[in-house]
């Protein structure tokens, strides 16, 4: 552990000195990917630099604890430090483990209904309150990108962004299918019906990170559908983006200017053909996606909200809480700590 950390600590030296470099200062990828590097690197250091220091003061503790005067006081102080030099090298041993480069990164998420009809659209803006409700507690911004309404509430399809600190790291865990079971609104009879929702999770790429190529780009202009504001539908400002060699689609007609919606639209073309980027090569490196806590598909039911119960269980740890009012309204700190803590067991005991 020491070896691997005295590594990161002198990386950490070499990017502040390649930071002040004027070469590099003048190229802003460049900058802006070193910064990302030591950002990402900051909190280990410290973490190292305090482990030292406590692993300092227990040395010279050490040699005062025969000390006729100061022996009592310093077995005491002894005590603690050893204390805090165990919690540190369990910090570190989780600050150590291979971190996920999007991480850091802002999203997109979608959220389709899936199997349910009216229901499943009606659970899909359900959840999309309960991600906007997290993401507000976070202090993270959203904006819608997409969205389609069902035609009984909900959506049967909406796209948006979340921007923040980390966000990424939190919410990557969320993709997958989501069901719920309760009395639909429009069921006459009282029977509890089960329907679905699906989420996908995909860090937004960067410049840095992939180039579209405008090249394999279709882009038509068409009429925008639906609710969208006053004027909207009577203007051809909704966008159709088809990347030819993948045959993946993209709409966006949020906005009433054909430029922005496009801007858009672009925006998630990219971050969509990134993240089929990252699951191609997590397929070439196998282990990794067995660790993984879900393959991140949406056929995959990774959790259910039972309504008649109260409760919320994440089928993939096996993980329930018995607040499901409170879950819907954006407090899913509890699930996302559980699947973050096991993720890191799991990384841990394949290190």
């Amino acid at each position: 552990m020491i070896e691997r950390l005295n590594i990161i600590e002198a990386r950490f030296a070499e990017l502040e000195r390649e930071l002040v470099n004027p070469d590099v200062l003048s190229d802003y990828n460049k900058m802006k990917s070193l910064s990302k590097e030591k950002s990402s690197l900051e909190e280990t250091v410290n973490k190292y630099n305090e482990y030292k220091r406590v692993s300092e003061e227990i040395d010279s503790l050490k040699e005062l604890v025969h000390d006729p005067e100061m022996g009592e006081m310093a077995s005491m102080e002894l005590e603690e430090n050893n204390q805090r030099l165990e919690a540190l090298t369990k910090e570190l041993e989780i600050l150590l483990i291979p971190k996920d480069e999007n991480d850091g990164k802002d999203i997109i998420m979608e959220i389709r209904g899936a199997a349910g009809g009216d229901e499943a659209n009606i659970f899909a803006g359900d959840l999309y309150r309960m991600y906007t409700r997290y993401a507000e507690k976070q202090g993270w911004k959203t904006e819608v990108i997409n969205e389609v309404e069902g035609t009984a509430g909900g959506f049967s399809q909406i796209e948006f962004a979340i921007k923040g600190d980390n966000v990424y790291s939190k919410l990557k865990f969320e993709s997958g299918s989501h069901r719920v079971q309760r009395v639909p609104e429009t069921e006459s009879q009282g029977r509890i019906q089960t329907s679905t929702a699906t989420v996908a999770v995909m860090p937004e790429a960067e410049d840095i990170d992939f180039e579209l190529d405008m090249n394999e780009l279709r882009i038509d202009i068409t009429r925008a559908s639906g609710n969208g504001g006053q004027g909207v539908n009577t203007t051809d400002s909704a966008v159709r983006i088809t990347h030819i060699p993948t045959g993946i689609i993209v709409y966006s007609q949020t906005e009433r200017s054909q430029i922005k919606n496009k801007e858009k639209g672009l925006k998630i073309m990219k971050t969509r053909l990134y993240d089929l980027k990252l699951r191609e090569k997590e397929e070439a490196e196998g282990a990794e996606r067995r660790n993984k806590i879900g393959t991140g598909d949406r056929a995959e039911k990774i959790r259910t909200y039972n309504y008649p119960q109260n409760r919320v269980t994440d089928h993939r740890i096996g993980f329930s809480v018995m607040s499901l009012d409170r879950v819907m309204d954006g407090d899913i700190d509890s699930i996302i700590e559980a699947l973050i803590t096991e993720d890191q067991r799991r990384k841990l005991e394949n290190e």
